[in-house]
């Protein structure tokens, strides 16, 4: 029987939300490369521009766009060259390889602690538990190796070297042209930068569609702040939200897996959440996958990293995890305290000054850097699998009515008696109104709102012959399925308030 995870594919695949890149034509086309369809197309610019509006914006974040490509000279000044890997392991009979923690998991279902395991353990591991290879079943394995997960490439007819790179993440972009963006913006501590970039990892062995992919999208923004002075600002901010509660798997709960809640507050005055920038940033976060995206609460959590664990540049680093029954916990943001790492390594490699003058002109300062990096692609996957609903007469998605690819449905009720005529001018004033929206007049109502409901348009009107009468419509509810008649002077109004609320739509009837 198949799975929430399963059944997700299939739809996005078959409804035009996502699928995999080549593979109609070319048999054997490498994996890890995703297209986005027109829905998930849509639905994804819904996204970006929805943290653009709640947190860009409102937190006086720049946003630049840097290169995709990136000379090798930053890689070995951020630390990839020497740290970027994976560990993977090779049958000796069919010569498949495999990354070792994800073999281990999908094989034990050990999720813990793995990243932290010695090259031998994890050999070990792999052998008392007579883990075969999936692709031939031999258990055969080479040494475990490290594959650095780069592009590297040759730019330019001079040499036939590597010299540059697909940059793995974004952050390098910004903390290369940090200095210049800080005099050109005339800024000040802290001074905060954003991305939107596509991002690129030669995965060993990608997989579960948009979750583990060799070509990505992230969303990062990266506060560059005095570390003499990091809550400059945020005290402020920060006030209104001190009782907010938090939730962490921290180290010592690891073998338990229990969530603590604290406070703002707490995670502050116990040092555990560092300063108040951090803690600012943790809150805005946790909020905004919860109340904006409509993850719920009890789903997420922030899962503290250890030592192993971390990414080379982090002094402390969370991983903002959502769950789901097929697929446990996933990350879906990667927030790190990268103290001055980047910007000293740029420094020394470089041999340029990367310091900027502190707010009140007395020293100079190397900013530290804190970072929370979305990961684009798994947010739109897991929008789909929480809001995915069947009940054995039709399958809908019950996604945020703000986030639906499809805002309403426009409908004749029959293709004969002037209707089709009067719902496609209804359908064109909506489109002119900024909706989007879509016409459809082929099948049975039934079918049409079903197919409505599958791709989480919240709203369909229908166009019938008490239309002609009086000039009203039905608007009908995906979730309750219920509907109600609007006079159609009024129905771009209503249906602006329905997909911008969670009003029931009976509470749209004057």
């Amino acid at each position: 029987m198949k799975g929430i995870y399963d059944k997700v594919v299939d739809l996005a695949t078959r409804r035009g939300f996502f699928w995999p890149s080549s593979r109609d034509i070319y048999a054997g086309a490498p994996a890890g490369f995703y297209v986005y369809g027109p829905l998930g197309l849509r639905m994804k610019e819904k996204i970006v521009s929805l943290w653009r509006r709640k947190i860009i914006i409102p937190e006086g974040v720049h946003e630049i766009e840097t290169p995709n490509v990136l000379p090798l000279k930053v890689f070995e000044a951020s630390g990839h060259l020497e740290h970027f890997f994976d560990k993977l392991v090779e049958c000796r009979r069919c010569h498949s390889r495999f990354r070792v923690d994800k073999l281990i998991e999908e094989e034990l279902g050990i999720t813990e602690n793995l990243e932290g395991l010695s090259d031998d353990s994890l050999l070990k591991l792999i052998y008392d538990n007579e883990i075969k290879c999936p692709k031939c079943g031999a258990l055969n394995w080479t040494d475990i190796k490290k594959f650095n997960l780069m592009f590297t490439i040759s730019v330019g007819a001079e040499t036939d070297e590597p010299n540059a790179a697909l940059r793995p993440e974004t952050t390098q972009g910004s903390v290369v042209e940090f200095r210049k963006s800080f005099m050109v913006m005339r800024g000040k501590l802290p001074f905060a930068l954003a991305q939107i970039g596509r991002v690129f990892r030669n995965e060993i062995s990608p997989r579960r569609a948009l979750i583990r992919m060799r070509e990505f999208q992230q969303l990062e923004v990266h506060i560059f702040f005095d570390p003499e002075d990091p809550d400059e600002v945020y005290e402020d901010r920060l006030e209104p939200l001190l009782d907010y509660k938090l939730r962490f798997l921290r180290r010592e709960d690891r073998e338990t897996g229990k969530i603590v809640e604290m406070t703002a507050r707490e995670g502050l005055e116990t040092g555990y959440t560092i300063n108040k920038l951090i803690t600012y940033w943790l809150v805005i976060y946790q909020k905004f996958f919860n109340e904006a995206l409509g993850f719920p609460l009890e789903r997420l959590r922030y899962r503290e990293l250890i030592e192993g664990e971390k990414a080379h540049y982090a002094l402390a680093h969370w991983d903002l995890e959502i769950y789901t029954d097929d697929l446990g916990w996933v990350e879906l943001v990667n927030n790190a305290y990268r103290t001055d790492y980047d910007l000293s390594g740029h420094m020394k490699v470089s041999g340029n000054d990367l310091s900027v003058q502190s707010n009140d002109g007395t020293r100079k300062v190397l900013p530290h850097l804190y970072e929370p990096s979305i990961g684009l692609d798994r947010v739109i996957f897991h929008e789909l699998m929480v809001a995915y609903r069947e009940d054995g007469e039709r399958t809908w998605l019950q996604l945020p009515r703000y986030l639906a690819p499809v805002e309403v449905g426009v409908f004749p009720l029959l293709r004969r008696d002037g209707l089709p005529e009067r719902a496609r001018e209804i359908y064109n004033e909506l489109i002119e109104k900024g909706f989007i929206a879509f016409y459809d007049e082929s099948g049975s109502i039934g079918r049409r709102y079903r197919r409505m409901d599958e791709i989480g348009t919240p709203v369909c009107v229908t166009v019938d012959h008490q239309t002609l009468e009086d000039n009203t419509v039905t608007m009908r509810d995906r979730d309750t399925m219920k509907q109600i008649r609007v006079p159609i002077t009024r129905l771009p109004e209503k249906i602006s308030r329905f997909l911008n609320s969670n009003v029931p739509i009976e509470e749209l009837i004057d």
